[in-house]
C-alpha cells in the first residue's frame, strides 16, 4: 500500500524521526571509486533517458565475484546439501518476479554453477475465486513475468510457469525434472509461508528447501528476533546492520550450463485470458509493468520528484512522490537498488535523501517484522491491548454518519475530500500516502464497529491499490484503525485513545478544494 514507497505516510503526522546514518552510505560499505566518479558525472550534467539503467548494468557487472551473505538465507527442509546426480537447480520465484538484483536467484545460480548444473526458474500461477483476484493486479504481475521470462531465455535459463498452488504442482514438477535442490524468496504473509510448508512437506526428504530473503534490504529474521512496537524500536537495529547489508548487487549471468529438458513455451496473452478474475477492476494507465518499467519511474523520481519530496511528500498537490510501490510490491524492483541509487545519484536533493530512506528501509522493513511475527495481523486481535480495550469501550458510540461498504465503494459519503481519495484509488489504482491514513480513520468513524471498519479498509485497500495485498497495506490500515506502532491520544468518541484525524486539519496541511475538484466530480459507476 505504498505511494512514497510505504504504506501511509504515517511521518506526516509523526515527529521527524532522527535518521542518522540511514541518510548517508556508511563510511564502511564497499563502494567502487569507478561507481561515484561516474554517478558524480552524471549529475553534473544533464541526463539522457534511460541512464540509470546503463549506470545500473555497469555496477553490476562491476560486482561479479561478490560473495553471497549467507544471514540472507534459512535452509527450511532438513536436508542441507545436494544429493550427487541431480539435473538441475531451480529457483521457485514468488515474491521477488525479477532477474536481476535478486539475491534469491542469486543464490540459485551460485549453487548451481558450484554443482555444474542447468538453473531453472518456476512460477506458480492460481488466481482463487475472490473480489480480490482482479485484472489490475494479474495483469501487472503477467507482464512483468513475460518480462522475467525473456530476460531468462537470454540468459540460458529456462522459466517455467505452473499452473495451481506451490504446494501441488511444484514437487511434481522437482521430481519429473530430477531436481537436486529448490531456491525461494520470503514473504511474511500467512498464505505465502503455508505455501512454503506445502512443499516442504511434498518434497523428499533428501532435497534442500533454501529460502532467502530477497525483498528486505536487511533480512527480516536478521534485523529482529522479535516483533518490535514502533519504528523507533527497529531503526537502531537496521542502522547497525547496513553497513553489512547494503551492498551492491552481482550480476545474472548468462548461465554456463544449458538444460537438456527446456521450458514449455508460453502464450502470456491466452494466459492472462484464461485466468477467472474480475475484469472491471482495470488496470491503470500510468504504470508500466515489469522492471524496465520500475527502473525508468525510479529514474523520473531521482531526476525530478525526488528534489520536492523532502518538503512537499505531505502535500497530495504535489508531484513529490516516488510512484514505486507497485514495482516492490510485486518484486519487479529491489528495495535495495532502489536506495543504493537514490543516495549515489541523489546528491542535487541531499534534503530529501534521509526521509526517503526512511520510508523505504526503515518504515517498509518495520511492516515485514510486523506481519512476520504476530499472525493476527488483519484482525483487532492483533492490535496492542491499549487499543483492544479502548476501540472495545467506545465500540457502542453514537456514529455521525454511518455507511454501508457499498456506499463507501462507490465513494457516496457527504465527504468530498474522502470521495475524490476513493475515485483516485479506485481509478489510478493508487492514493497519496497522507490521505490514506484521513480515508481509513474516517471509515472506522463512519461503520458501525472497529472491525467491520478494519475490514473494509482492508477489502478496498486490497481490491483497487496496484500495491494492495501486502504487508505495507496491513499495517497501514491498521496503524489508523488499531494504533499499531503508535500510542495512545486523548480519549474521544468512536475513537477512544487512538490518533484522530478530521478534515479541517487536511485543510491546514493542503490545498483541500483543489484536490476535490480533481477527482470528486466523477462519479463511480
Amino acid at each position: 500500500m505504498l505511494v512514497n514507497v510505504v504504506a501511509f505516510n504515517k511521518s506526516a503526522v509523526l515527529q521527524k524521526p532522527n535518521t542518522g546514518a540511514l541518510g548517508q552510505r556508511p563510511e564502511n560499505t564497499h563502494t567502487h571509486t569507478h561507481t561515484l566518479s561516474l554517478s558524480l558525472s552524471l549529475s553534473k550534467v544533464e541526463r539522457a533517458g534511460g541512464w540509470l539503467q546503463d549506470l545500473v548494468m555497469q555496477q553490476r557487472s562491476k560486482e561479479k565475484e561478490m560473495k553471497f551473505n549467507k544471514k540472507r538465507l534459512r535452509v527450511i527442509s532438513d536436508a542441507e546439501k545436494m544429493k550427487p546426480g541431480s539435473e538441475g537447480v531451480l529457483y521457485w520465484m514468488s515474491r521477488d518476479q525479477r532477474v536481476q538484483d535478486n539475491w534469491a536467484l542469486i543464490r540459485a545460480q551460485k549453487l548451481a554453477v558450484k554443482e555444474d548444473l542447468p538453473l531453472h526458474v518456476c512460477f506458480c500461477l492460481s488466481a482463487p475465486k475472490s473480489e480480490l483476484s482482479t485484472l489490475r493486479h494479474y495483469g501487472f504481475m503477467l507482464k512483468g513475468l513475460e518480462e522475467v521470462a525473456e530476460e531468462c531465455k537470454a540468459l540460458d535459463i529456462q522459466f517455467h510457469l505452473l499452473h495451481g498452488s506451490a504446494g501441488e504442482v511444484l514437487p511434481g514438477f522437482v521430481a519429473d525434472r530430477s531436481l537436486g535442490a529448490v531456491v525461494t524468496d520470503f514473504s511474511p504473509l500467512k498464505e505465502p509461508l503455508q505455501w512454503l510448508e506445502d512443499v516442504k512437506k511434498a518434497l523428499p526428504n533428501h532435497i534442500p528447501l533454501i529460502q532467502v530473503d530477497a525483498h528486505n534490504v536487511v533480512p527480516c529474521w536478521v534485523a529482529s528476533p522479535k516483533l518490535e512496537y514502533s519504528a523507533r524500536t527497529i531503526r537502531g537495529k537496521i542502522t547497525n546492520h547496513l553497513p553489512e547489508f547494503l551492498t551492491d548487487l552481482p550480476l545474472v549471468e548468462k548461465h554456463p550450463h544449458t538444460a537438456t529438458r527446456t521450458a514449455k513455451p508460453i502464450d502470456w496473452d491466452k494466459t492472462l485470458a484464461s485466468l477467472q478474475i474480475d475484469r472491471a477492476v482495470s488496470e491503470p494507465q500510468w504504470a508500466t509493468p515489469g522492471t524496465k518499467g520500475g527502473m525508468a519511474m525510479l529514474e523520473s523520481f531521482i531526476d525530478v520528484r525526488l528534489k520536492l519530496f523532502g518538503s512537499q511528500r505531505n502535500d497530495p498537490n504535489a508531484n513529490a512522490l516516488s510512484n514505486l510501490s507497485p514495482w516492490i510490491r510485486f518484486g519487479h524492483l529491489s528495495a535495495q537498488r532502489v536506495a543504493l541509487q537514490v543516495q549515489r545519484n541523489g546528491k542535487h536533493a541531499s534534503q530529501s535523501v534521509p526521509p526517503f530512506i526512511e520510508e523505504l528501509v526503515v518504515r517498509r522493513e518495520l511492516t515485514d517484522n510486523y506481519c512476520f511475527y504476530n499472525k493476527k495481523y488483519g484482525s483487532l486481535e492483533g492490535a496492542y491491548e491499549w487499543a483492544q480495550k479502548t476501540l472495545r469501550d467506545h465500540a457502542n458510540d453514537e456514529r455521525p454518519f454511518l455507511y454501508t461498504r457499498q456506499q463507501l465503494e462507490e465513494a457516496q459519503t457527504h465527504d468530498k475530500l474522502w470521495n475524490a481519495a476513493q475515485y483516485q484509488m479506485v481509478s489510478e489504482g493508487k492514493m497519496h500516502g497522507f490521505l490514506r491514513m484521513y480515508w481509513a480513520k474516517k471509515i472506522l468513524e463512519w461503520m458501525s464497529s472497529p472491525e467491520e471498519a478494519l475490514s473494509t479498509a482492508l477489502y478496498l485497500n486490497d481490491r483497487y491499490s496496484l500495491d494492495g495485498q501486502d504487508p505495507n497495506g496491513f499495517v497501514g490500515c491498521m496503524w489508523s484503525i488499531c494504533g499499531i506502532h503508535d500510542q495512545g491520544w486523548a480519549e474521544r468518541a468512536v475513537f477512544g485513545k487512538i490518533r484522530y484525524m478530521n478534515y479541517k486539519g487536511c485543510t491546514r496541511k493542503f490545498d483541500v478544494p483543489r484536490f476535490e475538484r480533481k477527482y470528486v466530480q466523477v462519479y463511480l459507476t
